[in-house]
């Protein structure tokens, strides 16, 4: 009889060292002044996971609105973000805004789903806070102190 073990889902915090972990969680407060610090780094930790996702997906992914406000807020480091994903992924993840076709990816909400479940396949562990919009009709992004603002407390 052959048994599986399941793996835990490993915390994407680990890929990004803790002095940029913590210039983005400042960035991300000084931002949105009601997220605390334990959310924010658990936002980091989602951004991470979205990102390592990509890195593997043969197919467009998209971030939450809020997954979406982290990624910027590394961005905003372009040194430091083009050596953690050489680093990490051997390539530079391109942050590429704009409209894909429903037609051929799927609504928001599909996007959302196949983001999620390539985060899981890829090992990391999700924090469902921050995907909210699975359970929810179509986002706007507006974070008008919906569940998925970081405004929201």
């Amino acid at each position: 009889m052959t048994t599986t073990q399941e793996r835990p889902a490993t915390d994407a915090r680990t890929l990004l060292s803790m002095e940029m972990r913590e210039i983005v969680i400042s960035n991300m407060i000084d931002k949105f002044p009601r997220l605390t610090e334990e959310k924010a780094d658990r936002g980091v930790g989602q951004m991470l996971a979205f990102l390592a996702a990509c890195a593997h997906s043969e197919k467009p992914l998209s971030p939450s609105p809020l997954v979406d406000d982290f990624w910027h807020a590394l961005l905003l480091h372009t040194k430091a973000y083009r050596e953690f994903c050489e680093e990490n992924f051997g390539r530079f993840l391109d942050h590429q805004p704009g409209y894909l076709d429903p037609e051929e990816h799927g609504g928001g909400k599909v996007l959302r789903g196949r983001t999620v479940d390539a985060i899981t396949l890829a090992g990391y562990e999700i924090d469902m806070e921050f995907w909210p919009e699975l359970d929810l009709g179509e986002c706007s992004q507006c974070h008008a102190n919906c569940s998925d603002s970081p405004n929201h407390p």
